[in-house]
């Protein structure tokens, strides 16, 4: 069952049946709006990214992956890789994690999306954020990001750790860059 999230619901990641999620997915999807003209509507292309960077309990970076860096140092984070466009169905960007792999220096993995081309959020529909249980490929929660503006990235979420599990926070904090590096004070504000 998924839950649908507001912008700063957070949510257990332990199973109903008990334990803790040990693989986790967040995906992102998006379309980019038509461009209307003279000459009608024309599709164009938006090239958001989807990024992880991984904080220690002090709010210093520990590692990141991003479109450059497709895995973290101890392969706990993996991005399935870059899409140019938002073209297809589902997912269009993805990053997996393995909760039980994250070094214990980790105490939380922010996610953000920014528009590497600059494009901002008015000219983006059908965007989301989701969490799926990798193990058993079911949907736990999603969040809505559409919704006009002229930020060019978002703070999407936030996985932190809480005793012997995690727990994830949607944050959908509107900011502005072109890659993880420029959204770092936004991310920081979030720990």
């Amino acid at each position: 069952m998924t839950m649908s999230l507001v912008k700063g619901q957070k949510v257990s990641l332990s199973k109903r049946t008990g334990g803790s999620l040990t693989r986790v997915r967040m995906g992102l999807g998006w379309d980019a709006m038509k461009k209307k003209g003279i000459f009608g509507s024309k599709k164009q292309t938006i090239d958001l990214d989807a990024s992880a960077v991984l904080f220690d309990a002090a709010g210093n970076v520990v590692d990141q992956v991003w479109f450059k860096q497709l895995r973290s140092d101890d392969g706990s984070v993996q991005h399935t890789g870059d899409n140019l466009t938002g073209d297809g169905e589902g997912d269009d960007e993805s990053i997996k994690v393995d909760l039980k792999r994250v070094p214990a220096a980790v105490s939380s993995i922010v996610f953000t999306v920014n528009s590497f081309t600059g494009q901002d959020f008015s000219q983006i529909e059908n965007a989301f954020c989701r969490l799926i249980d990798e193990v058993e490929g079911a949907e736990i929660a999603r969040y809505d990001l559409s919704g006009s503006g002229t930020h060019t990235a978002q703070v999407m979420a936030k996985l932190a750790r809480e005793g012997d599990g995690w727990s994830m926070t949607a944050i959908g904090s509107p900011a502005s860059g072109q890659t993880f590096r420029d959204l770092l004070p936004s991310m920081v504000a979030h720990l």
